[in-house]
């Protein structure tokens, strides 16, 4: 049912498409926050709170970078579209393997997205 849901959820603004991505892989994956990052640390587009959306966003070059700051259960992964790298981010008390399962789904989409609206 879900994946029926989400191939009825499409838009043609960008943005709108990334939230409903990175909504569907946070539901998914029963991550709290799933959010696209620029390389600065600016929210692109995110699900879950507003505020941990941010903040994700603001900690994940530094994290992608190795720094941690006891932030647990978090991964990041870069996403390089068109020569721009952006940062997918997640964080949630899903395992290891679930949230690296949503990740590459939201990855493929993320980059789906991105490179259509270039």
């Amino acid at each position: 049912m879900l994946s029926d849901e989400r191939r009825r959820r499409r838009s043609p603004d960008p943005l709108v498409a990334l939230h409903y991505q990175l909504s569907s892989t946070r539901r998914e994956g029963s991550l709290d926050t799933v959010v696209l990052a620029d390389g600065s640390g600016v929210v692109v587009a995110g699900a879950g709170s507003w505020a941990a959306c941010e903040e994700l966003a603001a900690f994940a070059p530094l994290i992608a970078r190795g720094e941690t700051f006891g932030m647990d259960g978090v991964t990041i992964r870069s996403v390089n579209i068109d020569g721009d790298r952006v940062l997918l981010c997640a964080r949630g008390p899903a395992s290891d393997d679930a949230r690296d399962v949503a990740m590459k789904r939201a990855e493929d989409g993320v980059s789906r997205i991105l490179s259509s609206a270039a």
